[in-house]
C-alpha cells in the first residue's frame, strides 16, 4: 500500500513540475527582430522636446521623463494625486490646463511620430 501511495505523489510532483517547467519558459525574441511598439524610438514633437528632450525615445521613456518633469515642479493637485496641472510647456503637449493620469498617455501619443 505505501507503494501505491508513493507512486501516486510521485505522478503527482512529475505533472506538477512539468507544469511549473511550463509556465515559466518565455518566449524570446531573437537578436535582430525589429522592437514591438512599446520599445520602437519615436521622434517627439517640438512641443513635446521641451519636456523631454530632442532625441528619439520609446514610449515607456517618455512617460518616465514627462513624470519626473511632473514630479520636478511638483505639478501634481495635492487634493488629488491623479490629476496634472499642467504648466505653459505641458500645456502645449495636453491641450488644456489638466488632465488625468489616465488621459496623458492619449496625450502623449499624439505627439510621437
Amino acid at each position: 500500500m505505501a507503494t501505491k501511495a508513493k507512486a501516486a505523489t510521485s505522478k503527482k510532483d512529475e505533472s506538477a513540475e512539468g507544469e511549473k517547467v511550463k509556465g515559466t519558459k518565455i518566449a524570446k525574441p531573437a537578436k535582430g527582430n525589429k522592437p514591438n511598439a512599446l520599445q520602437q524610438p519615436l521622434q517627439p514633437s517640438e512641443a513635446l522636446a521641451a519636456v523631454v528632450g530632442s532625441e528619439k525615445l520609446a514610449r515607456g521613456e517618455v512617460v518616465s521623463k514627462v513624470w519626473a518633469y511632473i514630479k520636478a515642479n511638483k505639478l501634481q493637485n495635492p487634493k488629488d494625486g491623479r490629476e496634472i496641472l499642467a504648466d505653459d510647456k505641458l500645456r502645449e503637449v495636453f491641450g488644456k490646463d489638466k488632465v488625468t493620469m489616465f488621459e496623458m498617455n492619449k496625450h502623449l501619443a499624439q505627439h510621437l511620430k
